[in-house]
Parts: C-alpha cells; sequence; structure tokens
C-alpha cells in the first residue's frame, strides 16, 4: 500500500513522488516553491522567512555570516570579496567612495579649528582654487598626502563656483612659512599634471585671510589699520586690478569695489556699510581676519609667492603709515621701497605685469 502524505501548508493529499520534503515538515510542490528558496551561495534549500540575503541573492545562514555582509551605509547586500573594509566597518564600493570623498572634499561650509606654523604675529591662510581636472577624490587625496607629508597643512573643500575641481585651503602660515616650509611648488606641480588650471580656468580664485590681531592689540588699532588697507587697495585700484590678473567684469562678480572715500576712515565707514556681502575687494566679515579676495587664482608658484609678498606688503604700509602719509604715496613711491633680496618674487611678477618702474620681463605663462 502506499504511503499518503498531507501537505503541512494546504494539507493536500501527497504521495512520495509528489511531496517535497523540508526539514520536519511535507510540502506540495506549489507550497513548497512558495514558502522556500535556493541558497545562492551553496544551493542548499532555506525558508524564505529565513533568508540572510536578498530576493535576487537568497542566503542560508552559514554562507551570509562566512561570505556577505551589508552596506553600513545603504544596507546593500555585499559579498565580502567586494566589500570595502574600514576601522571594521564595511561599505559598499558605492558609498565607500562617498565617504572618502567627503572626508577628502569636505562641504564648503568646513571650517576645522585653525593650527598656525611659523613664528611671528602675521599668518596667511590662503584658499587656491582649481579647476578642470576633477572634483575627484583620487586626484584629492594625491594632492593631500603630498602637501601633508610632513605636518597636516592643508585641507580640501567644495566650491560651487568652480565646473570641475575643488579648493585647496592651507592652514595659518607666516609667510616665511609659507616660502620656505610648505611645498607649493611641488603641490601646483601635481596639480597641472593631473590636468587642473587656475589662472586659464577663468573660474577660480586665490583669496588671502590675515588675522585682523595682527594689525594692533586694540580694536581701535586694528580698525585704523584695516581702514588704510581699503584705502590703500582703492587708492591704487587700476594698478591692483592688473596685479590680480582678474577683468572689470571678473571683479564686479566676485571682489567688487568699494569706492574711494575722502579718507581711510570714512572709506572704513562706507565699506562696513555697503551690501555686497563678502564679494569684495577686501571681505570685512570674518570676525578673526580680514580676507584679500582680488586675486586670480594661479598654479604659477612665482605668481603665487608674489601676491602673498603684496598682500604682506600692504599691511606693512597700512600699519606704518598715518593717514597723511599714505594718502601722499604714490604707485613708484611703493614699488620703489621693495627691497630686490627680500621680496625677488614680488618684483619679477612687478615686472612681468610692467606695474615696476615701466621695466618689463620675460615671463612665464600663467596656469
Amino acid at each position: 500500500m502506499r504511503e499518503v502524505f498531507y501537505c503541512s501548508q494546504c494539507e493536500q493529499e501527497l504521495t512520495e513522488e509528489t511531496a517535497y520534503f523540508m526539514e520536519e515538515e511535507v510540502y506540495c510542490l506549489d507550497c513548497f516553491e512558495e514558502l522556500t528558496d535556493t541558497c545562492a551561495e551553496c544551493g542548499e534549500r532555506i525558508y524564505i522567512s529565513e533568508n540572510e540575503g536578498t530576493e535576487d541573492t537568497p542566503l542560508c545562514s552559514h554562507c551570509y555570516h562566512h561570505y556577505y555582509t551589508n552596506c553600513n551605509h545603504c544596507d546593500e547586500l555585499i559579498s565580502l570579496d567586494n566589500a570595502y573594509c574600514e576601522q571594521g566597518i564595511y561599505y559598499c564600493e558605492e558609498c565607500y567612495h562617498e565617504k572618502i570623498e567627503r572626508k577628502l572634499i569636505h562641504d564648503y561650509g568646513y571650517k576645522p579649528y585653525p593650527v598656525f606654523y611659523g613664528k611671528g604675529g602675521r599668518f596667511f591662510g590662503v584658499e587656491l582654487e582649481i579647476d578642470d581636472g576633477g572634483k575627484d577624490y583620487d586626484n584629492a587625496k594625491k594632492i593631500l598626502e603630498l602637501a601633508n607629508e610632513v605636518e597636516e597643512h592643508i585641507y580640501i573643500k567644495e566650491d560651487g563656483s568652480l565646473s570641475d575641481g575643488f579648493e585647496i585651503v592651507s592652514y595659518p602660515m607666516t609667510l616665511y612659512y609659507h616660502k620656505n616650509n610648505m611645498n607649493w611648488q611641488e603641490v601646483m606641480k601635481k596639480a597641472v599634471h593631473m590636468g587642473y588650471y587656475s589662472h586659464q580656468s577663468g573660474t577660480a580664485g586665490l583669496h588671502i585671510h590675515v588675522n585682523r590681531n595682527c594689525f594692533g592689540e586694540y580694536a581701535e588699532e586694528q580698525e585704523n589699520a584695516i581702514s588704510r588697507v581699503l584705502y590703500f587697495v582703492e587708492m591704487f585700484w587700476n594698478e591692483m586690478l592688473c596685479f590680480s590678473r582678474r577683468t572689470e567684469k571678473q571683479m564686479k562678480q566676485w571682489a567688487n569695489r568699494y569706492g574711494r572715500k575722502n579718507s581711510p576712515k570714512e572709506t572704513l565707514y562706507h565699506a562696513k556699510d555697503s551690501q555686497n556681502g563678502r564679494y569684495t575687494c577686501v571681505n570685512l566679515n570674518n570676525y578673526e581676519t580680514i580676507e584679500f579676495r582680488l586675486f586670480r587664482g594661479t598654479l604659477k608658484y612665482n605668481t603665487f609667492i608674489a601676491t602673498l609678498q603684496m598682500v604682506n606688503k600692504i599691511c606693512d604700509v597700512a600699519i606704518s603709515f598715518s593717514d597723511e602719509e599714505l594718502d601722499k604715496l604714490s604707485w613708484n613711491g611703493f614699488v620703489s621701497q621693495l627691497d630686490s633680496e627680500k621680496v625677488p618674487e614680488l618684483i619679477q611678477y612687478l615686472k612681468e605685469r610692467r606695474l615696476y618702474c615701466n621695466e618689463p620681463v620675460l615671463c612665464e605663462e600663467e596656469m
């Protein structure tokens, strides 16, 4: 007599030939296929309710725990062979790259606690925008590894004004440190090698922050000196425009002038009442720094150092000159005081731009 079985799910009568056995249960074909699946790794039959994988990749418990995991960020099922592990946490390829990119290329608003490099009272924080080479985490990693090999000198941020690049931001450094300790020349060569431009991109700027307290111990001293910074820039606007390498249109968009008034103090009062926000030639909106925003970006080392030296010299004039002395200063008088042994890069650049006593000089192309 043939043995009869009954489906544990629908109670259909079954023979040994039509019965499907699962652990201690018996099922008809329809119920068996509805309730179970095959492990994609080892082929073992498992209950769908005990599937440790996904509908497309069903897995038994053993295979999941030995060969698979889930992305910590998006929860996608991934094989351990294809998973990216960081500090014991697993990620799929897409999430890992996004995480690394966020870590290497920070949001525009990212602002870490400042670390100061060099000895002195005047520090320069650089924002160098580079474009056209890709907002690429591999490229960012190479630049960071190069610049931060000895100390953490820079970090990288995204910038909405750029088409396909990012912004290299330095921690505050003295001018001496920028020139003698920070390997800017290597960083710039690396960026050019990877296809980036700054001057030639047409979108990139070079912004330089200077700490306010270098202008004096007290707020009034600082304000007086900063008023002379503004007055200098306005008084020599045509020369500064030429120095900046920007066009008038670019200036109006990214670094608008305040307009020269009758005195440094009046110029400062006017600047504070302006509605231009941070898009001004000298941005006063930061509590700890003033920001020189005039300059077009560059990956030419001499131009970069010359720009830092120029900002430094403007600060020197603002601190050491009285309002009356500044008002009498001519451009030729300013450049004639420059020491060729101390600022050879600045003098070279001024000659390139025909701003140094009408002495032109052959120069390399800007990048």
